[in-house]
Parts: C-alpha cells; sequence; structure tokens
C-alpha cells in the first residue's frame, strides 16, 4: 500500500520525544519492508513492542510436493476442505511455489485467544463465505462477502467472525503485493485508467488502544515454521501511527471490468502484482460489442505461466460442472481453452454474471497432499468431444 495514513495520536516530528499524560514515553517502532530502503509505518506503543517472556520449539508448517506429475490440467473442490475450529489449522496449502502458496481455509471459530504475525509472507485473504472484524495494531477492518484482505507481512492480527460458516482462498506472497505499475502514477496516485482507486480501498478505522500486561501469545511464522512466542504486553497498545504500510481491504464488486468490441485478454483483469505472479479479478461485465465477436476466450497456450482459477460464483460459459469453491490448474506448457460447444454457444450472448479469482505464477506450482484429497479425477479429459 502506497498512500499515506494516519491514525490516533501522533508525535508532529519522526523519532523525538513523545510522553502521555503522566510524562511516560511512548515507544516508537518502525515497521517497514526492505530494510530502511522501502514503504514503512511508525507505531507509537504504550509499551515496548520486543518483551519476549517465554517461548516454546516451532512447529513445521511448510508445505510438501505431493506428486512431481504437474503437466497435466486439474481441477480441484475447494470447499471439500472439510471446517475445523482453529484458524490456523483450518488453512490447507493447495498449491504452491517458491514465491506464493495458495491455500483454502473453512475456520469455524474466531481467532482471537492469541495473534497471529505470518514473517514469512505478504497475505491476500479472499472472504467467500462470511463476515467479521479483521483486527490488527493499526486498527479494524470489517469484512463481507468479497472482500480482499490485504495483511503485510509481519502484521500481527487476529480474527473475528459472525458466524461459523466461512470460506476463505489465501495467497501467501514472499515479495510484496502491489497494484499494477501501469495504473500508478510516478509519484504513486492510481490513474484515471485503473479499473479502481483510492476511494475503494479500505483502510483501518477504530483504533483501540489496550493496555494491558500478561502473557499473550503470538504464533509467528518465519521459514515455515511456526513459533509459539510469548510476549509481556498486549500488542494492540498502539495509541497511534502514520506512515504507508499497514493492512487494507478491497472488494472485488469494486473493479471496474475493462471491456472492448473484441475479446481483451487476462490482463485487463489485473488487480494485484508481486514477484513472478498476478492476482486477477474476474467479475460481472458486458461481453464485447463487435458484431461478430466471440464472447468466449480464445484457446492459448500457458507457455511461461501457470494459471490457477478460483470460482466463486455466476455462470461460466466456457467451462462445464463449474461449482463455488472450484479450482483449476492449467500449468505452462500446454494449451488449453473453452471447453467443447462453449465457444459457439456464447456467440450472441450480451453479458456475463461470473465472479472469479485467478492467480498465474511464472514458475511452476506443486501440489500436496491436500490438493490430492480434493481433486477432480479425469478433469483433463473433459474437452474430449
Amino acid at each position: 500500500m502506497s498512500h499515506y495514513y494516519s491514525l490516533g495520536k501522533i508525535p508532529h516530528k519522526r523519532h523525538v520525544q513523545f510522553r502521555n499524560d503522566e510524562g511516560k514515553l511512548y515507544s516508537e517502532q518502525l515497521f517497514s519492508t526492505e530494510g530502511f530502503s522501502s514503504n514503512y509505518s511508525l507505531l507509537y506503543h504504550v509499551h515496548p513492542p520486543t518483551q519476549i517472556i517465554r517461548t516454546e520449539e516451532p512447529v513445521d508448517v511448510s508445505p510438501k510436493a505431493a506428486t512431481d506429475n504437474i503437466l497435466k490440467h486439474r481441477s480441484f473442490q475447494g470447499f471439500n476442505v472439510k471446517p475445523e475450529d482453529d484458524y490456523l489449522e483450518s488453512r490447507k496449502i493447495v498449491l504452491f511455489n517458491d514465491d506464493c502458496q495458495m491455500s483454502c481455509a473453512a475456520p469455524k471459530k474466531s481467532f482471537t485467544d492469541s495473534f497471529y504475525k505470518n514473517g514469512d509472507a505478504d497475505e491476500v485473504i479472499f472472504v467467500h463465505k462470511g463476515t467479521g472484524t479483521l483486527k490488527t495494531q493499526y486498527g479494524q477492518i470489517p469484512f463481507r462477502y468479497g472482500d480482499y484482505l490485504v495483511i503485510p507481512r509481519g502484521c500481527i492480527y487476529q480474527i473475528e467472525f459472525d458466524t461459523e460458516d466461512n470460506r476463505l482462498f489465501i495467497t501467501e506472497s514472499f515479495s510484496p503485493i502491489q497494484f499494477p505499475k501501469r495504473y500508478m502514477s510516478r509519484y504513486g496516485q492510481l490513474l484515471e485508467h485503473s479499473p479502481f482507486c483510492e476511494r475503494d480501498v479500505r483502510k483501518p478505522q477504530d483504533l483501540q488502544t489496550i493496555d494491558e500486561t500478561g502473557e499473550f501469545l503470538i504464533q509467528t511464522k518465519k521459514r515455515g515454521l511456526l513459533y509459539p512466542m510469548w510476549y509481556a504486553n498486549h500488542p494492540f497498545d498502539v495509541v497511534g501511527w502514520d506512515g504507508c504500510e499497514y493492512p487494507y481491504a478491497f472488494n472485488i464488486e469494486d473493479f471496474e471490468p475493462i471491456t472492448g468490441r473484441v475479446h481483451q485478454p487476462p490482463p485487463v483483469h489485473q488487480t494485484f502484482e508481486a514477484r513472478n505472479f498476478v492476482i486477477c479479478s474476474f467479475v460481472p461485465r458486458l461481453y464485447d460489442y463487435h458484431p461478430d465477436a466471440i464472447p468466449a476466450p480464445y484457446n492459448h497456450s500457458n507457455i511461461d505461466s501457470d494459471e490457477v482459477l478460483y470460482y466463486v460464483d455466476g455462470d461460466f460459459m466456457s467451462r462445464k460442472h463449474v461449482t463455488k469453491g472450484m479450482i483449476t490448474l492449467h500449468p505452462a506448457g500446454i494449451p488449453h481453452g473453452p471447453h467443447p460447444g462453449a465457444v459457439e454457444k456464447s456467440i450472441g450472448q450480451k453479458e456475463t454474471g461470473e465472479l472469479a479469482v485467478m492467480v498465474d505464477t511464472f514458475y511452476p506450482l506443486k501440489m500436496t497432499k491436500h490438493a490430492q484429497g480434493i481433486e477432480d479425477e479425469g478433469y483433463e479429459m473433459s474437452w474430449a468431444e
């Protein structure tokens, strides 16, 4: 996130004395990426955020590849991932490489008894089902169906769900999640041709300073290991902060589709970018309006990228037997396109109500055992007449 924002109380200058009403200094914390050379925020704590009082041995939560047979079109039923009470345990990695990890999750309970900090990756949590509140040091972000919750690495958070019926599609990025550079001015503003603008980005609100001491468990992930770490002070003891690095929400329904006289290529759906992969949003839109237009996508060869599509809602005229939460993997090296009959069927149609999230990676993905457990056998033969 590159737009400046401030919440709560902050001093008039950086790195100067800032005291409470009793004269005690607040504890300043720099939250930054790439050392001191990229975006950052400054947070002001009631207590130093460094007071670790107990640790335990870490648990290995890194994904393991289940097969090397990746040159094959595959389909998975994401909603077949079983619900679990614990938020962290509910996250099942299905596809991964050295740049990102993709998970399905169906948490039943709120994650408020402890805290989570992903020290490895930025997280993009797509909310397929459920409502609630993302709670962070920066404030709170209410969320709903269709939200992307973008959480920078190192951000400590909790999630409070309103019900037990929740479905999430989570992308972890080992590089910063950014808006596409072609949408940005040289000064960081979203340009007029961008399919969304700053008004669509929902920033943290309702900053609550929790001044409590005790034992607070922050489960911290680093290099695929989950470290239980107890701190002496509640991590949400921030009285104010400012900067350009913080969590935010963006709803997929606020993405304004780019259409044309003939079929537009997938980059028009791009929403986020990172190192070696992109995230795109397919939303309801009018079809192409050339008199001879074919609304169905043309066959294409993924020579340089693996294409992952997470189906959310609506009717997908290019695919057969699409279900909510279905994931398709079309790997680099073999062509794919509409299922038989979809091209002729699409001609003359005026609009689509489809809703989906696409992740294109520029290096091959690997499957986990969780993916094998929810795979649709025979999907690769679904193009046969």
